[in-house]
């Protein structure tokens, strides 16, 4: 569980939170094997054993003052007694202390935390591929090599699905000698229910195929998979289906009864379902159907530049609530440059705990290796996550993928969490609070709750059911508690800044704005960087007894300040981002709705790196030369001829113009440039774009538009400014122009 503070040291007071214009808060990222430092939690079996306060439910921990008979909370302050056999426990022998003695991150096993439901429950992970049929041939080539992939990654003993959609659903049985495939048409006025129920047509246990035994089967059943014909609509036709069926994707229908099939429902019970969707373009056909005509985006647009598409309809965020409550993950991966509305079906993956991924083309998709990835690391289901705070401060708003709790406010659940996963907390003081020496110290508590599924040993010679019960499940319990120190010096709060954690914030808040109004999302980031300026200066001179008062005696670059540097540049990058941009031709609104997917997730070294990305410039293909801090044409000027830039999602490789015709390209497999691209990759939980750029011969656009502190920033009081340099002045003028 790694927590990164975007301030190291807390605010004392709220005058001086508010006057170093800095967000007060934290990136979590739960699931995490060690901590931001690298250390691994203190682990242990004995979690239901763990004392929680009575106040406050707050778990006991290393920081709690203890006596013989009694704890003191150290997130409330409530005194609790210590029954016989937990003070025994806390006997300070020093040798065989438990977990909570030795450390404040623990990770506990909970015996017999399940409960009936969960006890009843099949401890085999569900996978089901829903595809669209409405699609291309190199749709489906591109989808079953996913599959191949993701067959290839799914645990032995996994079940796996297989269902199709169009205006029919297909539910394919493997398990015989073929493949059967047994369909059920949409109504076209269908509310989501169909005329005959799933389980009706072909039992879930004939729908869900053991990977150990069924995996040929399983290929077989994909290659047989064909897009709808123009000879399908002709049957169609003649069976009496009037309506136009070319080109229908049921979607929503398809996905609501998958989800009903999948839960409790029908008396089924999944530790963990999860399912793969493939979308072609917008569901346009039964309930969940989408109206993605021009005439419709207008409208929603209502004809402004600076509003954001709207949701359509509140099917998606409906049915993300029933996946949630039947303990299903839904991954979307949307393979079209059509416009699909990704805003109203997004919903769908971000409160399930699942991925939003968007490919433009067939031909350069990443889908196969995106979808290895996502299989083979680690990952937590069943999660609840509970923030607690000492008494002085509170948690003012939440962001993440996840899904919150209806009744207790705070608390968390996440179907799916894996390694990467992060989510995010903004903080403000109580009414009338304050941290001071006579008080007791900011204090922060993460409880994580998660289950995960234990692998008992080697399957591959195992039975369909013995391969299954090789499985357990494991509840766990990991508690973070952290101890902060505060101060009531600006500068002490200035050099203990995060600036990962500030941008991941600022993100945020950006992302969440900016639905309602990018304009006043973009006035509102500018004005915050006016404001830090201006607080910076101001502290500056305080602490100098004077300076200069004109224009140019502002000090915008923090150049006192290391930790504060980045900033300047994080928010022009985000001004130039897709995010702020509204109505482009140039960026398409889906693909802006993958970006906030994909930041919203992101720990907070991965969103700099895709905010402002790094530029390592090379000697040869073996001797990196040095780390450039600029983004801009300047880059040029140095004697490397070799640049690797690394966007987080892009990675690419250029080659100057002047480059020496002895320097091979592409860069050879054995140098120290390619094993660098390779890490990178391997690093990463989505596959990056490698692009190889040979200044001298090749288009240069796309290396040249992450040059950004070149391009023009096109925005209100800012509009006239060009590069970096140009928004620095503005942002000089407008402090000077409030008289700060």
């Amino acid at each position: 569980m790694a927590v990164r503070a975007s301030l190291g040291c807390f605010p004392s007071d709220p005058a001086l939170h508010a006057s170093c214009a800095m967000p007060w808060g934290v990136a979590v990222t739960p699931f995490s094997a060690v901590d931001e430092r690298g250390s691994p939690p203190a682990t242990g079996d004995e979690g239901h054993l763990l004392p929680r306060c009575q106040s406050c439910f707050a778990y006991f921990s290393l920081l709690c003052p203890l006596d013989r008979w009694s704890w003191t909370c150290t997130v409330c302050g409530a005194e609790n007694e210590m029954p016989a056999d937990a003070a025994a426990r806390y006997a300070r022998d020093g040798t065989h202390d438990p977990p909570e003695m030795r450390s404040a991150f623990v990770d506990l096993l909970l015996q017999g935390e399940e409960g009936e439901e969960a006890a009843a429950a099949a401890p085999t992970p569900v996978y089901v591929a829903a595809i669209d049929l409405s699609s291309s041939e190199e749709f489906l080539e591109l989808v079953k090599s996913a599959l191949q992939a993701a067959l290839e990654a799914l645990s032995p003993g996994s079940l796996f699905g297989l269902l199709t959609f169009s205006s029919k659903i297909g539910l394919y049985d493997v398990q015989g000698p073929i493949p059967i495939v047994k369909n059920v048409f949409i109504p076209p006025d269908s509310d989501g229910a169909l005329p005959i129920d799933l389980e009706d047509i072909m039992p879930l246990c004939s729908f869900l195929a053991p990977i150990d035994t069924c995996k040929d089967r399983i290929t077989e059943a994909l290659e047989t998979i064909k897009p709808i014909s123009s000879w399908d609509i002709a049957a169609n036709a003649a069976e009496g289906q009037d309506h136009v069926l070319h080109h229908t994707r049921g979607f929503g229908v398809a996905l609501d009864v998958l989800v009903k099939y999948l839960g409790s429902e029908y008396g089924n019970s999944f530790e963990l379902a999860r399912i793969f969707a493939f979308l072609s373009g917008p569901p346009n056909y039964g309930a969940g159907k989408l109206d993605t005509s021009e005439e419709q985006n207008d409208g929603k647009a209502g004809n402004a530049d600076h509003i954001l598409y709207q949701d359509q309809t509140n099917f998606y965020k409906n049915l993300a609530t029933s996946a949630v409550q039947a303990g299903v993950c839904v991954d979307l991966f949307a393979i079209t440059n059509e416009y699909t509305d990704l805003t109203s079906l997004k919903v769908l993956s971000v409160e399930s705990g699942g991925s939003l991924f968007l490919y433009s083309s067939t031909d350069e998709s990443t889908l196969p290796q995106d979808i290895y990835k996502m299989l083979s690391r680690p990952y937590a289901f069943g999660c609840v996550m509970r923030l607690r705070t000492s008494s002085q401060f509170k948690i003012a708003d939440s962001y993440g993928h996840f899904f919150p709790d209806p009744q207790y406010m705070h608390v968390q659940h996440i179907n799916c969490c894996d390694s990467f996963a992060t989510y995010s907390y903004d903080f403000e003081f109580e009414k009338d609070s304050q941290f001071s020496r006579k008080s007791s110290p900011p204090i922060l508590q993460i409880a994580f709750k998660y289950t995960v599924l234990v692998h008992n040993g080697d399957t591959s010679n195992a039975s369909n059911s013995d391969s299954r019960s090789k499985y357990t499940l494991e509840r766990r319990l990991r508690v973070r508690t952290i101890q902060y120190n505060s101060t009531a010096n600006i500068w002490d709060l200035y050099d203990f800044v995060d600036p990962d954690v500030v941008l991941t914030i600022l993100v945020h808040q950006v992302i969440l704005s900016s639905l309602s109004d990018v304009l006043e999302t973009r006035l509102w980031l500018q004005d915050w960087l006016v404001a830090v300026v201006a607080q910076y200066n101001k502290a500056y001179k305080n602490v100098t007894s004077g300076g200069g008062t004109g224009m140019y005696d502002i000090e915008v670059n923090f150049s006192h300040c290391s930790q504060l540097q980045p900033l300047s540049r994080f928010v022009f990058a985000v001004l130039l981002s897709p995010l702020l941009q509204v109505n482009s031709e140039h960026i398409h609104p889906d693909y802006v709705t993958y970006l906030q997917c994909l930041f919203s997730a992101l720990e907070p070294a991965s969103l700099r790196q895709a905010i402002w990305p790094t530029l390592i410039s090379y000697s040869s293909p073996d001797v990196e030369a040095e780390v450039h801090q600029s983004l801009s044409r300047t880059v040029f000027t140095s004697e490397s001829p070799i640049f690797l830039l690394d966007a987080y999602k892009d990675l690419l490789v250029y080659y100057s113009p002047t480059a020496s015709s002895e320097i091979p390209f592409p860069p050879p497999r054995d140098c120290l440039l390619r094993s660098t691209i390779d890490r990178l990759k391997q690093e990463r939980n989505i596959t990056p774009k490698l692009m190889l750029i040979h200044g001298a011969r090749d288009d240069t656009t796309e290396f040249e538009k992450y040059l950004v502190e070149d391009q023009t920033l096109d925005g209100s009081w800012l509009s006239s400014s060009t590069g970096f340099s140009s928004f620095l002045d503005e942002v000089r003028s407008k402090v000077a122009e409030h008289g700060i």
